[in-house]
Protein backbone atom coordinates (compact mmCIF):
# COMPACT_ATOMS: atom_id res chain seq x y z
CA UNK A 1 0.00 0.00 0.00
CA UNK A 2 1.54 3.45 -0.74
CA UNK A 3 2.63 5.35 2.07
CA UNK A 4 0.02 8.52 1.23
CA UNK A 5 -2.97 6.07 1.44
CA UNK A 6 -2.43 4.78 5.24
CA UNK A 7 -3.64 8.67 6.04
CA UNK A 8 -6.66 8.44 4.12
CA UNK A 9 -7.14 5.29 5.90
CA UNK A 10 -5.95 6.39 9.47
CA UNK A 11 -8.65 9.45 9.52
CA UNK A 12 -10.91 7.30 8.77
CA UNK A 13 -9.67 4.77 10.98
CA UNK A 14 -10.12 7.12 13.86
CA UNK A 15 -13.71 8.63 13.16
CA UNK A 16 -15.19 5.18 13.52
CA UNK A 17 -13.64 4.25 16.50
CA UNK A 18 -13.95 7.81 18.21
CA UNK A 19 -17.75 7.42 16.87
CA UNK A 20 -18.51 3.46 18.03
CA UNK A 21 -16.44 4.34 21.05
CA UNK A 22 -18.69 7.16 22.16
CA UNK A 23 -21.79 5.58 21.80
CA UNK A 24 -20.92 2.49 23.17
CA UNK A 25 -19.16 4.41 26.17
CA UNK A 26 -22.28 6.56 26.72
CA UNK A 27 -24.63 3.12 26.93
CA UNK A 28 -22.21 1.92 29.04
CA UNK A 29 -22.95 5.03 31.22
CA UNK A 30 -26.53 4.51 31.00
CA UNK A 31 -26.54 1.39 32.52
CA UNK A 32 -24.26 2.69 34.97
CA UNK A 33 -20.98 1.40 34.27
CA UNK A 34 -17.72 3.36 33.72
CA UNK A 35 -16.99 5.00 30.23
CA UNK A 36 -14.25 2.63 29.98
CA UNK A 37 -16.01 -0.46 29.68
CA UNK A 38 -17.84 1.01 26.81
CA UNK A 39 -15.13 1.80 25.10
CA UNK A 40 -13.37 -1.71 25.85
CA UNK A 41 -16.60 -3.56 24.50
CA UNK A 42 -16.46 -1.05 21.55
CA UNK A 43 -12.60 -2.22 20.44
CA UNK A 44 -14.41 -5.44 20.68
CA UNK A 45 -16.78 -5.18 18.50
CA UNK A 46 -14.77 -3.54 15.49
CA UNK A 47 -12.55 -6.72 15.53
CA UNK A 48 -13.44 -9.99 13.99
CA UNK A 49 -16.05 -10.76 17.24
CA UNK A 50 -18.24 -8.83 15.46
CA UNK A 51 -18.39 -6.76 12.68
CA UNK A 52 -15.77 -9.33 10.92
CA UNK A 53 -18.45 -11.93 11.85
CA UNK A 54 -21.47 -9.87 10.44
CA UNK A 55 -19.96 -7.96 8.00
CA UNK A 56 -16.14 -9.63 6.69
CA UNK A 57 -15.96 -7.63 3.54
CA UNK A 58 -16.58 -4.04 5.65
CA UNK A 59 -14.31 -4.76 8.38
CA UNK A 60 -11.12 -6.27 6.30
CA UNK A 61 -12.00 -2.73 4.05
CA UNK A 62 -12.26 -0.68 6.36
CA UNK A 63 -8.75 -2.01 8.73
CA UNK A 64 -6.48 -3.71 6.04
CA UNK A 65 -3.33 -5.75 7.71
CA UNK A 66 -1.26 -2.75 6.07
CA UNK A 67 -2.65 -0.39 7.78
CA UNK A 68 -2.77 -1.68 11.52
CA UNK A 69 1.19 -0.85 11.69
CA UNK A 70 0.24 2.68 11.71
CA UNK A 71 -2.87 2.17 13.95
CA UNK A 72 -0.32 0.12 16.60
CA UNK A 73 2.35 3.38 16.69
CA UNK A 74 -0.70 5.44 17.63
CA UNK A 75 -2.36 2.62 20.19
CA UNK A 76 1.65 2.33 22.07
CA UNK A 77 1.97 5.85 22.09
CA UNK A 78 -0.80 6.97 23.66
CA UNK A 79 -1.19 4.21 26.21
CA UNK A 80 2.35 5.14 27.42
CA UNK A 81 1.40 8.71 27.82
CA UNK A 82 -1.84 7.37 29.94
CA UNK A 83 0.77 5.32 31.82
CA UNK A 84 2.72 8.49 32.32
CA UNK A 85 -0.89 10.26 33.88
CA UNK A 86 -1.57 7.21 35.58
CA UNK A 87 1.95 7.61 37.11
CA UNK A 88 1.26 11.34 38.54
CA UNK A 89 -1.37 10.52 40.57
CA UNK A 90 0.66 7.71 42.68
CA UNK A 91 0.72 8.54 46.13
CA UNK A 92 3.07 7.73 48.64
CA UNK A 93 1.99 8.05 51.34
CA UNK A 94 -0.96 5.42 51.12
CA UNK A 95 1.83 2.92 51.62
CA UNK A 96 3.03 4.52 54.76
CA UNK A 97 -0.25 4.83 56.23
CA UNK A 98 -1.75 1.67 56.04
CA UNK A 99 0.67 -0.45 54.84
CA UNK A 100 0.58 -3.14 57.85
CA UNK A 101 -3.26 -3.13 57.16
CA UNK A 102 -3.37 -4.01 53.88
CA UNK A 103 -0.36 -6.39 53.77
CA UNK A 104 -2.47 -9.71 54.20
CA UNK A 105 -4.41 -8.26 51.36
CA UNK A 106 -1.50 -7.56 49.30
CA UNK A 107 0.15 -11.20 49.65
CA UNK A 108 -3.08 -12.73 49.19
CA UNK A 109 -3.48 -10.89 46.05
CA UNK A 110 -0.29 -12.16 44.80
CA UNK A 111 0.67 -15.25 45.98
CA UNK A 112 -2.65 -16.73 45.02
CA UNK A 113 -2.67 -15.77 41.71
CA UNK A 114 0.54 -17.07 41.01
CA UNK A 115 0.31 -20.28 43.25
CA UNK A 116 -3.14 -20.91 40.61
CA UNK A 117 -1.05 -20.01 37.62
CA UNK A 118 1.37 -22.64 38.52
CA UNK A 119 -1.43 -25.29 39.26
CA UNK A 120 -2.74 -25.09 35.69
CA UNK A 121 0.11 -23.68 33.60
CA UNK A 122 1.24 -27.25 32.39
CA UNK A 123 -2.59 -28.30 31.51
CA UNK A 124 -2.93 -25.26 29.42
CA UNK A 125 0.48 -25.36 27.63
CA UNK A 126 -0.52 -28.57 26.16
CA UNK A 127 -4.40 -26.26 24.27
CA UNK A 128 -3.02 -25.51 21.25
CA UNK A 129 -3.19 -21.87 20.56
CA UNK A 130 -2.50 -20.33 24.01
CA UNK A 131 1.22 -19.90 24.50
CA UNK A 132 3.87 -19.85 22.37
CA UNK A 133 5.85 -23.08 21.05
CA UNK A 134 9.04 -22.33 23.08
CA UNK A 135 7.48 -21.15 26.30
CA UNK A 136 8.79 -22.85 29.17
CA UNK A 137 6.18 -23.77 31.87
CA UNK A 138 8.06 -20.62 34.42
CA UNK A 139 7.44 -18.21 31.56
CA UNK A 140 4.06 -19.86 31.07
CA UNK A 141 3.10 -19.40 35.02
CA UNK A 142 4.78 -16.06 35.34
CA UNK A 143 2.99 -14.54 33.00
CA UNK A 144 -0.31 -15.87 33.34
CA UNK A 145 -0.05 -15.24 37.44
CA UNK A 146 0.74 -11.57 36.73
CA UNK A 147 -2.12 -11.98 34.37
CA UNK A 148 -4.58 -13.15 37.02
CA UNK A 149 -2.89 -11.20 39.53
CA UNK A 150 -3.19 -7.24 38.45
CA UNK A 151 -5.74 -4.82 39.34
CA UNK A 152 -6.88 -1.83 37.57
CA UNK A 153 -5.80 0.49 39.44
CA UNK A 154 -6.59 3.73 38.04
CA UNK A 155 -10.55 2.36 38.25
CA UNK A 156 -9.96 1.46 41.85
CA UNK A 157 -9.11 4.95 42.20
CA UNK A 158 -11.70 6.47 40.38
CA UNK A 159 -14.14 4.93 42.30
CA UNK A 160 -12.88 5.23 45.68
CA UNK A 161 -11.92 9.13 44.81
CA UNK A 162 -15.52 9.42 43.95
CA UNK A 163 -17.15 7.76 46.56
CA UNK A 164 -15.54 9.90 49.64
CA UNK A 165 -13.51 6.95 50.50
CA UNK A 166 -10.01 8.51 49.68
CA UNK A 167 -8.93 9.47 53.36
CA UNK A 168 -10.83 6.51 54.70
CA UNK A 169 -9.89 3.05 55.84
CA UNK A 170 -11.54 1.16 53.22
CA UNK A 171 -10.50 3.71 50.60
CA UNK A 172 -6.88 3.46 52.13
CA UNK A 173 -6.57 0.00 52.25
CA UNK A 174 -7.90 -0.99 48.88
CA UNK A 175 -5.31 1.79 46.67
CA UNK A 176 -1.95 0.19 48.67
CA UNK A 177 -3.09 -3.68 47.93
CA UNK A 178 -3.99 -2.54 44.33
CA UNK A 179 -0.96 -0.48 44.18
CA UNK A 180 1.36 -3.11 45.89
CA UNK A 181 0.20 -5.73 43.80
CA UNK A 182 -0.11 -3.87 40.51
CA UNK A 183 3.81 -3.05 40.99
CA UNK A 184 4.35 -6.89 41.55
CA UNK A 185 2.89 -7.97 38.61
CA UNK A 186 4.63 -5.52 36.74
CA UNK A 187 8.08 -6.46 38.00
CA UNK A 188 7.01 -10.15 37.30
CA UNK A 189 5.96 -9.22 33.43
CA UNK A 190 9.14 -7.36 33.18
CA UNK A 191 11.24 -10.47 34.28
CA UNK A 192 8.67 -12.75 31.74
CA UNK A 193 9.57 -10.63 28.90
CA UNK A 194 13.52 -10.44 30.10
CA UNK A 195 14.16 -14.04 30.17
CA UNK A 196 11.84 -14.97 27.55
CA UNK A 197 13.50 -16.87 24.39
CA UNK A 198 16.01 -18.08 26.76
CA UNK A 199 18.97 -15.70 26.45
CA UNK A 200 19.69 -15.04 29.94
CA UNK A 201 22.26 -12.20 28.76
CA UNK A 202 19.52 -9.79 27.60
CA UNK A 203 17.40 -11.02 30.71
CA UNK A 204 20.24 -9.46 32.93
CA UNK A 205 20.76 -6.46 30.74
CA UNK A 206 16.38 -5.51 30.71
CA UNK A 207 16.40 -6.25 34.62
CA UNK A 208 19.73 -4.56 35.34
CA UNK A 209 19.14 -1.27 33.27
CA UNK A 210 15.35 -1.06 34.71
CA UNK A 211 16.61 -1.54 37.98
CA UNK A 212 19.02 0.74 37.90
CA UNK A 213 16.79 3.82 35.77
CA UNK A 214 14.70 3.25 38.18
CA UNK A 215 16.99 3.83 41.16
CA UNK A 216 18.23 6.87 39.21
CA UNK A 217 14.71 8.38 39.23
CA UNK A 218 14.09 7.69 42.33
CA UNK A 219 17.12 9.44 44.12
CA UNK A 220 18.45 11.92 41.14
CA UNK A 221 16.05 11.98 39.27
CA UNK A 222 12.76 13.23 41.63
CA UNK A 223 15.42 15.99 42.67
CA UNK A 224 15.50 17.10 38.71
CA UNK A 225 11.83 17.50 38.19
CA UNK A 226 11.42 19.17 41.49
CA UNK A 227 13.26 22.27 39.76
CA UNK A 228 11.67 22.15 36.70
CA UNK A 229 8.42 21.94 38.72
CA UNK A 230 9.33 25.18 40.81
CA UNK A 231 10.16 27.12 37.64
CA UNK A 232 6.10 26.93 37.21
CA UNK A 233 4.12 29.45 38.59
CA UNK A 234 0.41 28.03 39.94
CA UNK A 235 -1.40 31.15 38.50
CA UNK A 236 0.23 31.45 35.20
CA UNK A 237 -0.83 28.93 32.41
CA UNK A 238 1.34 25.65 31.41
CA UNK A 239 3.69 27.27 28.15
CA UNK A 240 4.09 25.93 25.46
CA UNK A 241 7.76 25.35 26.26
CA UNK A 242 7.06 23.52 29.62
CA UNK A 243 5.00 21.25 27.39
CA UNK A 244 7.48 19.59 25.01
CA UNK A 245 10.06 19.74 27.51
CA UNK A 246 7.45 17.13 29.45
CA UNK A 247 6.49 15.18 26.32
CA UNK A 248 10.66 15.24 24.99
CA UNK A 249 11.17 13.71 28.79
CA UNK A 250 7.91 11.14 28.42
CA UNK A 251 9.54 9.97 24.64
CA UNK A 252 13.10 9.52 26.10
CA UNK A 253 11.98 8.00 29.18
CA UNK A 254 9.33 5.13 27.27
CA UNK A 255 12.33 5.49 24.48
CA UNK A 256 14.91 3.54 26.81
CA UNK A 257 12.09 0.87 28.38
CA UNK A 258 11.89 0.13 25.05
CA UNK A 259 15.42 -0.22 23.92
CA UNK A 260 16.57 -2.22 26.85
CA UNK A 261 13.61 -4.80 26.33
CA UNK A 262 11.00 -4.40 28.87
CA UNK A 263 8.00 -1.79 27.33
CA UNK A 264 7.80 1.91 26.48
CA UNK A 265 4.71 1.70 29.01
CA UNK A 266 7.45 0.96 32.44
CA UNK A 267 9.05 4.06 31.37
CA UNK A 268 5.86 6.50 30.80
CA UNK A 269 4.11 5.11 34.69
CA UNK A 270 8.08 5.71 36.79
CA UNK A 271 7.98 9.14 34.99
CA UNK A 272 4.91 10.11 36.21
CA UNK A 273 5.31 8.39 39.73
CA UNK A 274 8.79 10.41 40.39
CA UNK A 275 6.95 14.01 38.98
CA UNK A 276 6.38 15.86 42.27
CA UNK A 277 2.99 16.83 43.15
CA UNK A 278 2.14 20.45 42.51
CA UNK A 279 1.14 23.13 39.82
CA UNK A 280 3.21 21.49 37.01
CA UNK A 281 2.15 18.01 37.38
CA UNK A 282 -2.15 19.35 37.76
CA UNK A 283 -1.38 21.57 34.17
CA UNK A 284 0.04 18.71 32.56
CA UNK A 285 -2.62 16.79 33.69
CA UNK A 286 -5.27 19.26 32.79
CA UNK A 287 -3.44 19.36 29.37
CA UNK A 288 -3.10 16.04 28.04
CA UNK A 289 -5.49 14.02 29.89
CA UNK A 290 -8.63 15.14 27.93
CA UNK A 291 -7.32 14.17 24.45
CA UNK A 292 -5.17 11.26 25.76
CA UNK A 293 -8.36 9.51 27.31
CA UNK A 294 -11.11 10.69 24.24
CA UNK A 295 -8.69 10.26 21.12
CA UNK A 296 -5.57 7.91 21.93
CA UNK A 297 -7.06 4.94 24.62
CA UNK A 298 -10.17 4.52 22.04
CA UNK A 299 -7.20 3.30 19.30
CA UNK A 300 -5.76 1.10 21.76
CA UNK A 301 -9.46 -0.53 22.73
CA UNK A 302 -9.50 -1.23 19.15
CA UNK A 303 -5.92 -2.41 18.30
CA UNK A 304 -6.74 -4.52 20.79
CA UNK A 305 -10.14 -5.91 20.02
CA UNK A 306 -9.14 -6.14 16.22
CA UNK A 307 -6.61 -8.76 17.68
CA UNK A 308 -9.51 -10.37 19.59
CA UNK A 309 -11.41 -13.55 17.91
CA UNK A 310 -14.13 -14.62 21.16
CA UNK A 311 -15.34 -17.06 18.56
CA UNK A 312 -12.23 -19.10 19.09
CA UNK A 313 -13.07 -19.18 22.74
CA UNK A 314 -16.44 -21.62 21.55
CA UNK A 315 -13.87 -24.17 20.42
CA UNK A 316 -14.18 -26.92 22.97
CA UNK A 317 -10.78 -26.99 23.90
CA UNK A 318 -10.31 -22.81 24.37
CA UNK A 319 -14.02 -22.95 26.40
CA UNK A 320 -12.32 -24.95 29.31
CA UNK A 321 -9.19 -23.09 29.41
CA UNK A 322 -11.69 -20.13 29.20
CA UNK A 323 -13.82 -21.33 32.37
CA UNK A 324 -11.09 -22.29 34.30
CA UNK A 325 -9.10 -19.23 33.53
CA UNK A 326 -11.83 -16.98 34.11
CA UNK A 327 -12.96 -19.37 37.98
CA UNK A 328 -9.28 -18.72 39.21
CA UNK A 329 -9.51 -15.02 38.15
CA UNK A 330 -12.22 -15.02 40.59
CA UNK A 331 -11.03 -17.15 43.59
CA UNK A 332 -7.30 -15.43 42.86
CA UNK A 333 -8.03 -12.02 43.39
CA UNK A 334 -11.81 -11.41 44.53
CA UNK A 335 -12.24 -14.21 46.94
CA UNK A 336 -8.33 -14.06 48.04
CA UNK A 337 -8.46 -10.05 49.08
CA UNK A 338 -11.68 -11.00 50.78
CA UNK A 339 -10.77 -13.44 53.05
CA UNK A 340 -7.46 -12.22 53.96
CA UNK A 341 -9.51 -9.19 54.69
CA UNK A 342 -11.40 -10.76 56.93
CA UNK A 343 -8.19 -12.85 58.66
CA UNK A 344 -6.43 -9.17 59.06
CA UNK A 345 -9.61 -7.96 60.86
CA UNK A 346 -11.74 -5.82 57.93
CA UNK A 347 -15.24 -5.64 58.50
CA UNK A 348 -17.21 -7.61 56.48
CA UNK A 349 -18.31 -4.77 54.44
CA UNK A 350 -15.24 -3.47 53.55
CA UNK A 351 -13.60 -7.23 53.19
CA UNK A 352 -16.59 -7.82 50.38
CA UNK A 353 -15.79 -4.26 48.20
CA UNK A 354 -12.23 -4.56 48.69
CA UNK A 355 -12.66 -8.18 47.05
CA UNK A 356 -15.14 -6.63 44.89
CA UNK A 357 -12.90 -3.47 43.66
CA UNK A 358 -9.50 -5.43 43.68
CA UNK A 359 -10.94 -8.38 40.72
CA UNK A 360 -11.56 -5.92 38.26
CA UNK A 361 -8.61 -5.73 35.72
CA UNK A 362 -9.63 -3.19 33.54
CA UNK A 363 -7.30 -1.47 31.13
CA UNK A 364 -4.06 -2.68 33.20
CA UNK A 365 -4.78 -6.08 32.36
CA UNK A 366 -5.13 -5.34 28.36
CA UNK A 367 -1.83 -3.51 28.62
CA UNK A 368 -0.36 -6.57 29.88
CA UNK A 369 -1.44 -8.65 27.48
CA UNK A 370 -1.04 -6.98 24.22
CA UNK A 371 2.81 -6.22 25.60
CA UNK A 372 2.56 -10.95 25.96
CA UNK A 373 1.14 -10.97 22.83
CA UNK A 374 3.69 -8.47 20.59
CA UNK A 375 6.27 -10.34 22.74
CA UNK A 376 5.09 -13.47 21.06
CA UNK A 377 5.09 -14.90 24.66
CA UNK A 378 0.89 -15.78 24.04
CA UNK A 379 -0.93 -16.82 21.14
CA UNK A 380 -4.53 -14.95 19.56
CA UNK A 381 -6.80 -18.28 21.78
CA UNK A 382 -5.15 -16.92 24.87
CA UNK A 383 -4.96 -13.29 24.44
CA UNK A 384 -8.61 -13.43 23.60
CA UNK A 385 -9.93 -15.20 27.06
CA UNK A 386 -7.75 -12.67 28.46
CA UNK A 387 -10.06 -9.77 27.11
CA UNK A 388 -12.86 -11.46 27.95
CA UNK A 389 -11.79 -12.05 31.84
CA UNK A 390 -10.75 -8.16 31.54
CA UNK A 391 -14.27 -7.11 30.45
CA UNK A 392 -16.21 -9.66 32.43
CA UNK A 393 -14.16 -8.51 35.78
CA UNK A 394 -14.97 -4.96 34.85
CA UNK A 395 -18.20 -5.34 34.11
CA UNK A 396 -18.84 -6.72 37.80
CA UNK A 397 -16.80 -5.05 39.80
CA UNK A 398 -18.92 -1.08 40.07
CA UNK A 399 -22.29 -2.73 40.56
CA UNK A 400 -20.85 -5.33 42.83
CA UNK A 401 -19.64 -2.77 44.94
CA UNK A 402 -22.86 -0.37 44.91
CA UNK A 403 -24.61 -3.90 46.21
CA UNK A 404 -21.91 -4.34 48.74
CA UNK A 405 -22.19 -0.65 50.27
CA UNK A 406 -26.16 -0.57 50.36
CA UNK A 407 -26.90 -3.61 51.84
CA UNK A 408 -24.03 -2.59 54.31
CA UNK A 409 -25.51 0.69 54.87
CA UNK A 410 -22.74 2.58 53.02
CA UNK A 411 -22.59 5.79 51.32
CA UNK A 412 -23.15 6.25 47.57
CA UNK A 413 -22.97 9.18 45.23
CA UNK A 414 -25.54 10.63 43.56
CA UNK A 415 -23.68 9.54 40.16
CA UNK A 416 -21.72 6.83 39.54
CA UNK A 417 -18.21 6.66 38.54
CA UNK A 418 -18.09 7.67 34.43
CA UNK A 419 -14.80 7.36 33.02
CA UNK A 420 -12.84 5.38 35.59
CA UNK A 421 -10.44 3.36 33.53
Amino acid sequence: MPTAQLSVFFFLQAAVILLVCRLVGRLAQRLGQPQVVGEMIAGVTLGPSLLGWMLPDLQAALFPAQTLDTLYVFAQFGVGLYMFLVGTEFRGDHFRSRFRGAFAVSIAGIVVPFALAFLIAPWLLGIPNLFAENVRVSDASLFLGAAIAITAFPMLARIIHERGLAGSPLGTLALTAGAVDDAAAWCILAIVLASFGGSWDSAWWAIGGGIAYAVFMLLIGRKLLRRLADAVRPDAPLSATMLAVMLILFCLSAWLMDAIGIHAVFGGFLLGACMPKGALVEKVRDTLQPFVVVFFLPMFFTFSGLKTDLGMVLEPQLLLAAGAILLVSFAGKGLACWAAARMAGESPRDAQAIGALMNARGLMELILINIGLQAGVIKQGLFSILVLMAIVTTLMATPLFNWIMRRRGGELPATPAQDAR
